[in-house]
C-alpha cells in the first residue's frame, strides 16, 4: 500500500507551530508513521458536526483526531492535543 498523505486543519497547524522545534519534528514523525499505517486501530471515535466519525489515536503523548479520505489517499489530520497525563 503506497503511503497516504497528512492533511492538517487550521487547529492542528497552529497547535504544531506552537511548539519547541523539537517537539514540532516529533508531531511530523507521528503524522507521517500515521499516513503509513492509516488502517490503525484508533483508541476510540466520536462524530463531528457533520456527523463524521472522526479517530482519535494516543501516540506517546499526543492525542491525534483524524478521519482516513481513502480515495483521496488523505489523512485530514483535525485536531492535536497534549494528552492528560493526570
Amino acid at each position: 500500500m503506497a503511503d497516504y498523505r497528512p492533511l492538517f486543519t487550521d487547529i492542528a497547524t497552529e497547535f504544531i507551530l506552537s511548539l519547541s522545534s523539537r517537539r514540532q519534528r516529533q508531531v511530523m514523525r507521528l503524522v507521517h508513521q500515521l499516513a503509513r499505517y492509516p488502517l490503525v486501530e484508533s483508541d476510540y471515535r466520536l462524530p463531528d458536526a457533520e456527523g463524521r466519525e472522526i479517530e482519535h489515536l494516543l501516540v506517546e503523548d499526543f492525542v491525534f483526531s483524524y478521519w482516513v479520505d481513502h480515495a483521496s489517499r488523505l489523512v485530514l489530520i483535525t485536531e492535536i492535543d497534549l494528552a492528560d497525563t493526570g
